[in-house]
């Protein structure tokens, strides 16, 4: 597939990197030419200097013939305007990054449709959804919903007191009866397994799960993992994803919200009408002590300053806080941060990319989740009729290494796919994938 993206940021840098890896023709336009010389020295993809509304550059990208345009600067009005060029110079199909609800009212797609623009991305409200799906499903440290709820990825960090602790796969399926959930994925120490029954499971382990609705309670009681009662929550920083989360969350629990900047705070007073605004210096511990940081259920760390949200989640831990969630951009310091006991990480640039990331695949994808903890995906295919994996039950199709599939929702019902399933035309699959295998999985669907 040829792409081109236009930005050079976080979100386009990330793009380029996992997309490289399954050898797409990728294009990459900026003004500033030394964010481009860093990915020219990274990649093997093409940068271009200049605008992405001006057509001549446009035209040097070949915009014309490729499959994909992506926008994805910092300015919501340049990739508006240049998904609309690159359409009419013959895109296949376009995406812009937007920063307004407004853009994504469903009443209004059809203006973008006929602008010429395929898809809308805001990252700071995927990003705020995952944080009030976190809080709403306390006993995991990611939650990604697939079909509507139908079937759920959990992310649960096992600790030592955990029931499964140094059992192995197999004992501890026994122990929990239940086939309406599959672990599919374990990380440790930085790598990722997909467990077999022999594997043994260990305090510190991450594990991914999929499960249906009907076996939520069963699993996190089986990992030890109890719902917490979460009714007062704390955001430091009014970053767009905390304005976006905490509305989401006032109407419903008690939200307070701190920020610095004085001037900010009274317009978020008129933008959040039911979170208790404090203008005040998180990072101050006797400002959290004054503002409950002691009676507070969660804190939640959304300023654009990553060594900021890690250190007063920290804070937060220390003083009683039951979960805590960070924003955290920097990549590197992901794997730091959980280490250091932070319960969840929220990445707006793999949140993006999720999001972007299903238009690049053959076969028909509904939904894919680039993870934190790990740099394989999950992914949910919908299947053609003629599907090779549609041919023979679970068990004797010979799927690529590194790919486990998890669960199936066909029409209302969603189940977890054992070995003696069949695939049927028009289900929808869950499946988990490490990276060295994502490229072929289309083929079997």
């Amino acid at each position: 597939m040829k792409i081109v993206i236009s930005g050079a940021g976080d979100i386009g840098t990330y793009l380029a990197k996992m997309l490289t890896k399954e050898n797409h023709d990728i294009v990459m336009i900026d003004l500033q030419a030394e964010l481009l010389k860093e990915i020219d020295n990274s990649y093997d993809i093409m940068c271009i200097e200049g605008s992405c509304t001006s057509f001549s550059v446009l035209k040097d990208a070949t915009t014309a013939t490729c499959d994909l345009f992506i926008a994805v600067t910092n300015s919501e009005d340049t990739n508006i305007l240049a998904c609309v060029f690159a359409k009419k110079l013959g895109a296949k199909k376009t995406v812009a990054r937007v920063g307004n609800m407004e853009f994504l009212n469903p009443l209004n797609k059809l203006s973008f449709i006929n602008l010429g623009i395929d898809r809308l991305i805001y990252p700071e409200y995927i990003a705020a959804k995952e944080i009030v799906g976190v809080i709403k499903q306390t006993g995991t440290t990611e939650i990604f919903e697939f079909s509507g709820g139908k079937l759920t990825l959990f992310v649960i960090k096992l600790d030592e007191n955990s029931p499964i602790v140094n059992m192995s796969l197999s004992e501890a399926s026994i122990i929990a009866k239940n086939k309406n959930y599959r672990a599919v994925a374990i990380t440790r120490d930085e790598k990722t397994i997909i467990p077999r029954g022999d594997d043994m499971l260990l305090s510190g382990d991450t594990m991914y799960i999929i499960t249906n609705p009907d076996g939520i309670s069963s699993l996190l009681k089986t990992a030890g993992k109890e719902k917490l009662e979460l009714n007062n929550i704390m955001f430091l920083g009014g970053s767009r994803i905390g304005i976006k989360a905490a509305k989401f969350l006032e109407n419903h629990l008690n939200v307070k919200l701190l920020e610095f900047n004085a001037e900010k705070s009274f317009k978020l007073v008129d933008l959040l009408p039911k979170t208790m605004i404090i203008n005040g210096d998180g990072r101050n511990v006797d400002v959290l002590m004054e503002e409950g940081i002691e009676k507070t259920d969660a804190f939640v760390a959304v300023t654009g300053d990553a060594e900021t949200n890690i250190l007063t989640c920290l804070l937060a831990k220390r003083y009683g806080v039951k979960k805590t969630i960070a924003i955290i951009e920097n990549l590197d310091y992901i794997d730091i941060a959980t280490k250091m006991g932070i319960d969840t990480i929220i990445n707006k640039k793999l949140s993006a990319a999720s999001a972007i990331y299903t238009l690049t695949m053959k076969a028909e994808v509904s939904s894919i989740k680039c993870l934190t903890g790990t740099d394989a995906e999950v992914l949910e295919f919908i299947t053609s009729r003629d599907a090779i994996i549609t041919k023979n039950k679970l068990r004797d199709v010979d799927l690529p290494e590194g790919v486990i599939v998890a669960g199936i929702v066909r029409g209302k019902k969603s189940f977890i796919a054992l070995g003696d399933t069949q695939i049927k035309p028009n289900d929808k699959v869950v499946l988990f994938a490490l990276p060295s295998a994502i490229h072929k999985i289309a083929y079997y669907f």
